[in-house]
This record gives C-alpha cells, sequence and structure tokens, in this order.
C-alpha cells in the first residue's frame, strides 16, 4: 500500500521560508516522478513544482519560479520543497503526489497522478 505524508507546514510572515518534506512509503521511489500541488479554499488544485525520478528534470509554475526548489532523496524516499520568499498568495494546502516515471509526459495535471498525500496547510501572513 503506497502511502505519501507531507509535513513542515505552518504559519509564517511573507518574506521568511519554509521547507516541506514528504516521506513516500512506495516499493521502488525511485521509479516514480514526484510532484507538490497546492489547493486555496474554494480554488482548483494546482500545479506547483514537479521532478524526475533521478532528480535530473525539474519543472514549475510560472507562480513560483525562482523562489520554490524541488529535491529528492531516493535513498530516504524523500521529495522535498524549499519555499522562499514566500507570499500571502502562496497560502494553501499542499499536497505531495506521485506518478510511474514513464508517464512523465503527461505528468503535469492532477488528474494524472496516481498517489497522494493528506497535505500540509501553509499559511503566509502579510
Amino acid at each position: 500500500q503506497v502511502q505519501l505524508v507531507e509535513s513542515g507546514g505552518g504559519l509564517v510572515q511573507a518574506g521568511n521560508s519554509l521547507r516541506l518534506s514528504c516521506v513516500a512509503s512506495i516499493r521502488a521511489f525511485s521509479n516514480y516522478a514526484m510532484a507538490w500541488f497546492r489547493q486555496a479554499p474554494g480554488k482548483e488544485r494546482d500545479f506547483v513544482a514537479r521532478i524526475s525520478w533521478s532528480g535530473s528534470s525539474t519543472d514549475y509554475a510560472d507562480s513560483i519560479k525562482g523562489r520554490f526548489t524541488i529535491a529528492r532523496d531516493n535513498a530516504k524516499s524523500t521529495v522535498y520543497l524549499q519555499m522562499n520568499s514566500l507570499k500571502p498568495e502562496d497560502t494553501a494546502l499542499y499536497y505531495c503526489a506521485a506518478v510511474p516515471q514513464w508517464r512523465w509526459g503527461t505528468a503535469t495535471t492532477a488528474g494524472n497522478y496516481d498517489y497522494w498525500g493528506q497535505g500540509t496547510q501553509v499559511t503566509v501572513s502579510s
């Protein structure tokens, strides 16, 4: 059974940083591409960032490009999201997601991911 557990969310002031972690209980973690999505109240779940199985390829949403960095440690079955220069509009529930690497080409929308965590709340005050 696959389980993704996020942590690291919290309440911070604008301009500060947070690092989210997602630990995956998943067989052959390195066979999966991983991603972060976020969902604000009343809005759709939006793509934030994704990373390929080896970490050699990454993609970011335009809204967070240059401020957020996705990384992974396959030895620890963990994916990270370093969030710097946080803004109030970054406030959302942040989800970790996984999809087999062979589906990398379509792994840009929430509907294409197979496994999800429960989410961790990030709140940025102005």
